[in-house]
């Protein structure tokens, strides 16, 4: 199994300053606590994301893993990829109530796209987590990108070595992070 250091350093970071808690808003359910229980099918369009400290000088990039595929029980193929997206830039909220949302540009490309929570049934609820990072100066999406967009297979998606990649892609320290459960 992969190491992830980086999960118990992000989770870490949120006990200790709530500043750090991203935003996170996906179907009906909108800014999500650590921890809360969202039913699958409410979780499978890919999640809005929002950031009160995003510097608008600065570009972002998000990972999204579930933490305890296939079940929490036995994680033998954890974590698993949820999504990688970069060039989110801070963007105002349309609806003028201040907030910062995190998005990319129209023609940017994911690196891999969302899948939503899909644990098999009848078991217990998976944590589904989303670090943030600063995005890399000269940091070129397409360079990790898909060829041709295609959607990311299974295979490149268990157990993700979320500590490797960071090295990967020079991801300094994380700077927010959320999480969910979902079964």
């Amino acid at each position: 199994m992969p190491t992830n250091n980086s999960v118990k350093a992000a989770l870490s970071l949120i006990e200790n300053d709530k500043s750090k808690i991203l935003g996170l808003s996906v179907g009906k359910h909108v800014n999500i606590e650590p921890g809360l229980h969202i039913p699958k099918a409410d979780a499978q369009s890919e999640p809005e994301i929002s950031f009160a400290s995003a510097s608008p000088e600065k570009t972002y990039l998000i990972i999204n893993i579930d933490l305890d595929a296939p079940f929490a029980s036995f994680s033998v193929l954890s974590p698993a990829l949820h999504w990688i997206q970069s060039d989110l830039k801070p963007t105002p909220a349309a609806d003028g109530n201040g907030l910062t949302l995190l998005k990319p540009p129209a023609t940017a490309p994911f690196i891999v796209n969302y899948i939503g929570p899909g644990p098999p049934p009848p078991c217990a609820p998976h944590r589904y987590l989303f670090l943030l990072y600063e995005q890399p100066e000269g940091f070129d999406a397409k360079e990790y990108a898909p060829a041709r967009g295609k959607p990311v297979g299974i295979s490149r998606r268990i157990r993700f070595d979320l500590d490797a990649w960071e090295k990967k892609l020079k991801l300094g320290p994380v700077v927010a992070v959320n999480y969910f459960t979902s079964n």
